[in-house]
């Protein structure tokens, strides 16, 4: 993994990554702690993935918690915090990436609440933690982000919608973060090869991840989505709160 922030640079900072057993998120969670940063690892049912994790960062002279909770449990959300506090005694960036909807087995509208509600409750529990200078990050994907303007697979459709819905709802509170001194961006990416998203998108449609990275020209795979994760959480926030991540050009306007 090439390391987009200098060592050092979130030295005595915090940051919680929702979702980061595995995939972009656990990459994201190495890339902060490579930084320095002490990180919260935030998992749903993969607590050893989690803790196999949470050991090789601490091996960077980190502190590093590992915390099980379901964004969907307003309850447990609270509990979680609640360690943070103990722990760190404040939050310095939040990453929301923990997503889903595809599963199957799952309430009709589960979609739309982990992908809105969970997102804000998720950020209300944190807000006590985050103080002036702080930053929260929305993981997002263009199929979501421009899913007004540019239809997406079938399968994809509802999660699309669930997720802009969450990031709609998100940016309604940027006033507010901003009159606190948080920062609010949204990463936006393409289809990002490796993901489980990904693989039940082309199990449902074979030749879908190849026929968007023709057109595309080129895919993100996890551990570089995630390096831009990074960077958006240290970098200057645009002026759209947006950072857009891969080729936009199949996308109409949002």
């Amino acid at each position: 993994m090439t390391q987009p922030l200098p060592a050092g640079t979130l030295t005595g900072r915090t940051a919680l990554v929702t979702g980061s057993s595995r995939g972009i998120g656990a990459d994201t969670a190495r890339y902060l702690a490579q930084a320095g940063a002490n990180v919260v690892i935030n998992f749903r049912n993969k607590a050893p993935r989690a803790e196999k994790l949470a050991a090789e960062l601490r091996e960077l002279g980190v502190e590093v918690l590992v915390v099980g909770a379901d964004l969907t449990d307003r309850a447990s959300v609270d509990e979680m915090f609640a360690a943070v506090r103990e722990t760190f005694g404040r939050l310095d960036i939040l990453v929301l990436n923990a997503s889903g909807g595809m599963e199957g087995g799952m309430a009709e509208d589960y979609a739309l609440t982990l992908n809105r509600d969970a997102q804000l409750g998720t950020l209300d529990a944190a807000l006590p933690l985050l103080e002036d200078g702080s930053r929260v990050v929305f993981v997002t994907s263009h199929q979501a982000h421009f899913i007004r303007t540019t239809p997406t697979m079938p399968e994809y459709e509802a999660v699309a919608l669930s997720k802009r819905a969450g990031e709609d709802a998100l940016r309604e509170r940027v006033g507010e973060l901003t009159e606190r001194g948080i920062g609010f961006v949204v990463v936006s990416g393409d289809m990002i090869e490796g993901t489980i998203t990904a693989t039940l998108l082309e199990r449902a449609n074979p030749g879908a991840i190849e026929t968007r990275r023709e057109s595309a020209g080129k895919l993100y795979n996890v551990s570089e989505f995630a390096a831009e994760i990074a960077l958006a959480a240290v970098e200057p926030i645009p002026a759209d709160n947006t950072r857009l991540v891969g080729d936009i050009s199949s996308f109409g306007g949002e």
